[in-house]
């Protein structure tokens, strides 16, 4: 019984455990905060050593300087083929409009059946030659760019853009002949013949050029999508 009464007196004068003061609980408590975002902001470095690169990942130089090659060659043909459709579609401005003022450079001959002529005045013959002239050099300037820009190997058009380069082979020759023919046929008024022989095709040969020219464009600018012409 005494035994008992000395132990409860001895735990009863137990000092109390020490508590920690403001200043430590602050610093723990911010230690174990900022603790784990240390350990995810600060990754392993990597070794040195072990950096990837195109020719550890199994690329040649080769390999490496050849694709850098065919991305600049791509994008070469993308600015000259955007020169191309803008320098087109500028081009049929006053190509429309050759053939819309070319009344005006024609002789016009009695409907009757009689012999009286009408000569084209000077001013009208001379808008006709300079819309058909600059007609040619923005042509000219168009096919430039179509021809300069660089040809991907294995790639051939296809469907529109088929369509599109075919054409060509009747609006090109088009333009050639044209202007040939309207000398032909303005030397003979100058002389006061009436345009006869093949220089009295200048007119067909010009709506056809423009027809196929303004085909061309459609071709690559319209929403159609025709099964034939991706064989």
């Amino acid at each position: 019984m005494a035994s008992s009464s000395l132990i409860a007196a001895a735990a009863l004068d137990l000092p109390d455990a020490p508590t920690p003061s403001d200043g430590q609980n602050q610093a723990q408590t911010s230690q174990q905060t900022t603790q784990p975002k240390k350990q995810q902001t600060q990754p392993t470095a990597p070794n040195s050593g072990s950096g990837l690169s195109l020719q550890g990942l199994g690329f040649s130089p080769q390999q490496t300087q050849a694709n850098a090659a065919l991305q600049a060659k791509l994008n070469k043909r993308t600015h000259d083929l955007k020169v191309h459709q803008t320098l087109g579609l500028i081009t049929l401005a006053p190509m429309i409009a050759t053939i819309a003022v070319s009344g005006g450079a024609t002789q016009k001959h009695s409907k009757t059946g009689g012999t009286t002529v009408t000569e084209p005045s000077s001013a009208g013959v001379d808008l006709h030659a300079a819309l058909g002239s600059l007609t040619a050099a923005l042509y000219g300037a168009t096919a430039y760019y179509a021809i300069v820009a660089p040809k991907i190997p294995g790639v051939k058009p296809k469907g529109a853009i088929r369509l599109h380069r075919d054409l060509v082979w009747i609006h090109g020759p088009g333009m050639i002949l044209t202007p040939i023919l309207g000398g032909m046929a303005l030397s003979q008024e100058d002389k006061g013949e009436k345009i006869h022989g093949i220089a009295s095709a200048h007119q067909y040969v010009a709506i056809t050029t423009v027809g196929a020219y303004a085909a061309a464009i459609v071709a690559v600018s319209w929403p159609i999508h025709l099964k034939f012409w991706e064989k």
